[in-house]
C-alpha cells in the first residue's frame, strides 16, 4: 500500500441519508471517524458531499409555510447546515474543514481552474479537510457540472489524487441490473471503460440523488484517464473508507489507464464544454488515433457550431462519433475557409496564418482509441 495517499471520497445523498429525506448524522459521525483515522495516519482526504437538499428538507420539516419548496430553496437551506455538520463532526477529532463550492465556469475558464487547484492543494497540505459541492442555489443549467459523480472526477484531477471513492447505494457495478436480475454478479476490477460496460449502467439507484452509475462511469473514465484510480463501493457498510484505503478487496475497482494525460490534457479533458465540432475524414482519424499526429486543415470535412480560435471543440468521425478533442488555432468562420486544404495554403486563402495545423497535438486528447 502507498504512504500518504491523497484520497477523494464521493459520498452520495443515498449514504448520507439511507436513502430517506433527511440526513442521517449516526452515519456520518461513522464516515468522519474513518476519515479522521486515515489522516492521523497520514492520509489527505478530501470529501465531495451530497445532502444540500436533504439538510434543507430537515431544516424546513417544522416550518409552517404554504409553499411548496424547489430544489434551489432546499439547497439554499441546506448548503450551510450541511457544511455546519460536518464542521460539528470533524471538530470532535481536532480536524478544520474548508468548503469549496464549484461550477463548471471555474472550470472552463483556465486562469480560475488553477485557481482552484491552488486552494484546494493549499488547504490539504494545511491538514484542512476540503468538503466539496456544486454551488446548487444560484447554479444555472449552463454551467452546473450537473452531479457528484463528475464534480468528484474533476476534484480528483485538481488534486492530483491517487484515488476516488464513489460511496453509493450499490456493492459496485454488476453485469445486469442486481434490482431486476437475482443471477447478476459483481464486476471486481475493470481495466478499460468500453462501450459494452456502458450498456450496463442504468438509471438512478435511488430517488434522492441526481447520479445514477452512467455518471458513475463518466466520472471514472475521466478519472482513470488522468491516473486516478477509482473505486465505485457501498457507503453504509462497515469502515468502507478504511477497508479501502487498506486497499481490501471490496466494490468495483477501475484502474488508471495506460494512456494517462497530463498538465494542460488534463484541463482539455476534465474542464471546458466543447463549442463546436468538426467532422474528419478516414486517413485524419487514422492519424490522430494511430499517429499521435495533430489535426490538419487537410483532414477537416465539416464544420459543426460557432466558436472563436482557442475555443474547444470536438473532432468527430464519419460516423458522427466523438474521437478527441482539443483547442482550436482558427475560428468556425476561417475553418469553413480552410477545410480540405493543404496547409501551404491556408495563408494564401485567409490573408494570415496562425499555424499550420487546426489543433496541435500538444492541445489535443484522444477520446476513444
Amino acid at each position: 500500500m502507498k504512504n500518504n495517499k491523497t484520497i477523494v471520497v464521493k459520498l452520495g445523498t443515498s449514504v448520507l441519508t439511507g436513502n430517506g429525506y433527511h440526513l442521517d448524522t449516526r452515519h456520518m459521525v461513522e464516515l468522519v471517524r474513518q476519515c479522521a483515522l486515515m489522516m492521523e495516519q497520514g492520509h489527505k482526504i478530501i470529501l465531495v458531499s451530497s445532502g444540500a437538499i436533504a439538510a434543507g428538507r430537515s431544516q424546513l420539516v417544522n416550518h409552517k409555510s404554504d409553499l411548496e419548496y424547489d430544489k434551489d430553496v432546499l439547497a439554499a437551506v441546506g448548503q450551510s447546515n450541511l457544511i455546519q455538520t460536518w464542521q460539528t463532526l470533524f471538530n470532535l477529532y481536532n480536524i478544520p474543514v474548508g468548503q469549496m463550492l464549484l461550477t463548471r465556469a471555474d472550470l472552463e475558464d483556465r486562469e480560475r481552474y488553477l485557481r482552484a487547484k491552488h486552494t484546494l492543494n493549499s488547504l490539504i497540505n494545511h491538514n484542512i479537510l476540503p468538503i466539496v459541492n456544486e454551488n446548487d442555489a444560484v447554479c444555472i443549467e449552463e454551467i452546473k457540472v450537473g452531479d457528484n459523480d463528475n464534480l468528484s472526477a474533476l476534484t480528483a484531477i485538481l488534486a492530483k489524487a491517487d484515488e476516488l471513492y464513489l460511496l453509493t447505494d450499490q456493492s459496485g457495478l454488476f453485469s445486469c441490473d442486481p434490482r431486476k436480475n437475482k443471477d447478476a454478479e459483481l464486476i471486481s476490477t475493470v481495466s478499460k471503460i468500453d462501450n459494452k460496460l456502458k450498456s450496463i449502467a442504468g438509471g438512478s439507484g435511488s430517488d434522492v440523488g441526481t447520479g445514477g452509475m452512467a455518471t458513475k462511469l463518466q466520472a471514472a473514465e475521466i478519472a482513470t484517464r488522468s491516473g486516478v484510480e477509482v473505486i465505485i463501493a457501498k457507503g453504509r457498510e462497515p469502515n468502507i473508507i478504511t477497508d479501502l484505503v487498506n486497499e481490501k478487496t471490496v466494490g468495483t475497482r477501475f484502474k488508471v489507464m495506460d494512456d494517462i494525460v497530463e498538465g494542460r490534457k488534463q484541463w482539455i479533458l476534465a474542464g471546458p464544454t466543447a463549442l463546436g465540432s468538426v467532422i474528419v475524414d478516414d486517413g485524419a482519424q487514422n492519424a490522430l488515433l494511430n499517429k499521435g499526429s495533430s489535426l490538419l486543415a487537410k483532414g477537416v470535412l465539416s464544420i459543426k457550431g460557432e466558436f472563436n480560435s482557442s475555443s474547444l471543440i470536438e473532432i468527430k468521425n464519419l460516423n458522427d462519433k466523438t474521437i478527441a478533442k482539443g483547442i482550436t488555432s482558427y475560428n468556425s468562420v476561417e475553418l469553413q475557409k480552410i477545410k480540405g486544404l493543404h496547409s501551404e495554403d491556408i495563408k494564401k486563402e485567409l490573408g494570415f496564418i496562425n499555424g499550420t495545423t487546426i489543433i496541435h497535438r500538444d492541445d489535443l486528447v484522444v477520446i476513444e482509441n
